[in-house]
């Protein structure tokens, strides 16, 4: 079975954390695909550069500027970190934004309404995707070949226009497209039911149970979108979810996530 995994900014600025993972993922047997972020990156380049990096609801405006900025960061620094440390490692990696080999195409989102209902935003130069955005053929002809792609969040419309997408989102469609496993690997042991704690990690979760601990408080804020996106992914058609510490990627810890 092929596994996706993704890492965020929060792994790739760590760098003990991140040289651990690179070397446990390098000694994860069978097929397998990296999709990282970097958010965190993108906006302090962003910051060095004049800018004042801007979200909305958690998503990142993007206008021409702020695209060449997390363009820089994601297709460059994060990615060819991660490859040139794979590569160290012994895993044949190859590091791909969705425009190379025509990966992953995007569709540029329209402005649309916030949560109050009233304010409409255009978030620029931002992509979606969903399963049949990916490029399954050519993902899978690069696993036969024994390379492992390391995909970024920098996407592409098909008629020449970049498009900044969210990694978690890129994740979950190729997980669903390919009948994966997806594997969220964070700096935490899984999902906690109490956030004070770092040893309460529910094994399991299913979609009745999300509703439930989301409504009670014992889920929020930033894990909520992690567990919806696991959970979209496996009701498209991955064939699993997990929520793990990216130091523990080859244990049987985790927050495993189901319908």
């Amino acid at each position: 079975m092929i596994r996706i995994f993704k890492i965020g900014g929060n792994v790739i600025e760590d760098s003990v954390m991140l040289e651990r993972f690179c070397r446990d993922f390098a000694s994860v047997k069978g097929p397998k695909i990296l999709v990282h972020g970097g958010g965190v990156m993108a906006s302090e380049l962003q910051k060095a550069l004049g800018q004042r990096p801007v979200k909305i609801e958690g998503r990142r405006v993007t206008d021409s500027d702020t695209l060449k900025a997390v363009t820089m960061t994601y297709s460059g620094w994060c990615n060819k970190t991660l490859t040139a440390m794979l590569q160290k490692n012994g895993c044949n990696a190859i590091g791909l934004s969705g425009c190379d080999a025509d990966v992953i195409r995007a569709e540029k989102r329209p402005p649309i309404p916030l949560a109050d209902g009233n304010t409409v935003v255009d978030y620029g130069f931002v992509g979606d995707v969903n399963p049949s955005s990916i490029n399954t053929s050519i993902l899978k002809s690069f696993l036969d070949l024994g390379l492992t792609p390391v995909l970024c969040a920098i996407n592409h419309d098909g008629k020449g226009q970049l498009l900044n997408t969210n990694a978690d989102t890129v994740a979950a469609s190729v997980a669903s497209a390919l009948g994966a496993e997806l594997v969220c690997c964070f700096e935490l042991d899984g999902v906690l039911s109490d956030r004070n704690d770092p040893g309460s990690v529910i094994p399991s979760i299913n979609e009745a149970g999300f509703r439930k601990m989301r409504e009670d408080g014992t889920i929020a804020d930033g894990m909520i979108p992690k567990i919806k996106n696991c959970i979209d992914a496996v009701r498209n058609g991955a064939a699993g979810a997990i929520i793990k510490n990216a130091c523990r990627i080859t244990d049987d810890s985790g927050t495993r996530i189901s319908l």
